[in-house]
């Protein structure tokens, strides 16, 4: 079995990419520390204020991490009368876990709606079957980095009058239409992860939005409920960006465009020239539809495969083992039917390697590992 020290070609190296942005990284770090002001200073102001003009909306929202960022969503809608405990959302059932803990959080109700097999994303087509006269909301997740068909999701949204919220912990930078995640509901969540595409050094979040009284009602709970020193109208949480944060995201913004295309191009050599006929590849989409946080492939020998590139020294992981309906802390409290789907995707997904940093040598040797899988261990 292998060490870590024998992995050859990890799935994500922090430590690589951060050392990509020095020495500017770490003047960066010096200059705000040096300045003596850490929470809800210029660093974040200025982040939020191009952060909101890259996705295209009015409004961002710094917060201290993505889970917070959609809870705090869903509450403050609560807050200003659009929702009310025990309104269903609809929700993929195919998601991380933070996606419907935002929802139960705010004594709401998740339905889970089946992805399409293709995509991972939220099926459209079975959406509007799982609208009830309770549910008042869909919360759409860009799984993976591709966003989801919001074309088709907004119609639905608009024509039954619900609220429309974005899961874009994945998606940074990711269009459909010309349009930028982020922009296209009625406010979205973004996660700042360090692993993410535009990820932080630490947890980090946002909340964006065109909506100018959802944004000072997050930015109100996300103090302590309170946008007057030592006076608290509502019970809120401590949930900040804070400012080396802040100043860390701001450098990595101007070059979120260039590592989404670099991540394009080993998506394009992973889908060109894998062929293994116990491997299924994703679908591509469009130009820019896909940001590839995640390459996920399929194979209904994954654990097999898992351990085989290990053998290889290729590092992959599994995104999700278990899905949400699955989880003990769900035992009770979700609505849903039968989802072989999700559940199928669950046993059959395995990522491979991808960063913007990637060598065409490095590409090569976790192509060839893929195809050189015959069904069992070397």
């Amino acid at each position: 079995m292998n060490s870590p020290s024998s992995i050859s070609f990890p799935f994500y190296s922090l430590q690589r990419v951060n050392a990509s942005f020095e020495p500017v990284l770490s003047e960066t770090l010096f200059r705000v520390s040096a300045s003596g002001w850490y929470i809800r200073g210029k660093e974040c102001s200025a982040f939020e204020t191009a952060f909101a003009n890259y996705c295209g909306v009015s409004h961002c929202v710094g917060v201290g991490n993505g889970l917070d960022a959609l809870t705090l969503i869903f509450r403050a809608y609560k807050e200003l009368g659009n929702l009310c405990a025990g309104d269903e959302v609809l929700v993929p059932a195919n998601t991380f876990i933070a996606s419907i803990l935002a929802i139960s959080a705010n004594g709401l109700v998740p339905v889970l709606v089946e992805p399409d097999a293709r995509s991972f994303n939220l099926n459209s087509e079975l959406l509007e079957a799982a609208i009830t006269p309770k549910t008042r909301a869909i919360l759409a997740v860009h799984l993976y980095g591709r966003v989801a068909a919001m074309d088709k999701i907004t119609a639905i949204a608009k024509r039954h009058a619900l609220l429309l919220v974005e899961d874009a912990a994945q998606a940074h930078g990711a269009t459909l239409c010309g349009k930028r995640v982020g922009s296209w509901g009625d406010a979205a969540g973004f996660s700042f992860y360090p692993s993410k595409n535009l990820g932080a050094l630490g947890d980090g979040g946002a909340v964006v939005t065109q909506d100018s009284k959802l944004a000072a009602m997050v930015r109100i709970l996300a103090n302590y409920g309170s946008d007057e020193k030592y006076v608290m109208n509502y019970q809120g949480v401590n949930s900040r960006l804070d400012e080396l944060q802040a100043a860390v995201l701001l450098l990595k913004l101007t070059r979120l465009d260039e590592d989404n295309e670099k991540r394009n191009a080993v998506a394009a050599r992973y889908i060109s020239e894998i062929n293994n006929a116990l491997v299924q590849l994703p679908e591509a989409g469009h130009a820019g539809e896909h940001v590839w946080h995640i390459f996920a492939v399929r194979s209904f020998m994954r654990n097999a495969l898992q351990e085989y590139l290990k053998q290889c020294g290729v590092e992959t992981v599994i995104h999700y083992p278990i899905p949400p309906h699955h989880q003990k802390a769900y035992a009770t409290g979700l609505i849903h039917g039968m989802l072989p789907i999700t559940e199928a995707l669950s046993q059959t997904v395995l990522s491979l390697p991808m960063s913007p940093l990637m060598s065409d040598e490095e590409v090569s040797a976790v192509v060839h590992a893929v195809n050189s899988f015959q069904g069992q261990n070397k």
